[in-house]
């Protein structure tokens, strides 16, 4: 079983007063977005988030994902992850890390990495990536490495453990950029809706 892991409990520190998961896109929160997105490959999906109160809350009031409230969330990324991991059913396989700020990633994206996986390889990793291979998200990590990300600490989401076994990581390609674009600044949200074509 491969759970998803939606890291959502960063503080938006660079976008200047707004809430870059809460910013609409087709009339929606990119938060709720992304997370509908995984709740699409029928997955178990949790999502981590501010301690409440929070508006982020609201976004996903109805629907089916387990809530992982982090209270000290400022304290990096991987106070996130930890707190994620350590909510994941016992009987998990491997679990997905994808982040809620990526609103180029699709269902049929989330799909094909998690398809890619079989945790009977010698394979520990598997990463979304651009079609020339440059890693990016989502990355399904084995239950054999959440110990390891268990004892990160700050900032660097997984990175060190990924750096540790990437002679069992295996990247898979998806379209364009859609591994690598996330938003983090009102300029970058600008130049994507800029990019975007209307239906």
């Amino acid at each position: 079983m491969i759970a998803i892991l939606v890291l959502a409990a960063g503080n938006s520190s660079r976008m200047r007063g707004r809430d870059k998961l809460m910013e609409q896109i087709d009339g929606i929160p990119l938060l709720r977005r992304t997370v509908l997105r995984a709740l699409n490959t029928e997955s178990e999906v949790l999502v981590t988030l501010p301690a409440a109160p929070h508006p982020r809350y609201d976004a996903l009031a109805d629907l089916p994902v387990r809530i992982v409230s982090v209270p000290n969330a400022s304290q990096g990324m991987n106070t996130s992850l930890r707190a994620g991991l350590a909510a994941l059913p016992k009987r998990t396989q491997a679990v997905m890390i994808l982040l809620a700020d990526m609103p180029d990633i699709t269902t049929d994206d989330i799909k094909t990495v998690l398809q890619s996986v079989d945790a009977t390889s010698d394979t520990l990793i598997w990463r979304g990536a651009t079609p020339d291979g440059d890693g990016g998200h989502p990355i399904v990590f084995h239950a054999r490495l959440v110990a390891e990300l268990m004892a990160l600490s700050g900032d660097a989401g997984g990175s060190a453990v990924v750096k540790a076994h990437r002679a069992h990581l295996r990247t898979i390609p998806l379209p364009g950029d859609h591994a690598r674009t996330d938003l983090d600044t009102p300029e970058a949200w600008a130049a994507w809706r800029a990019r975007q074509t209307p239906i």
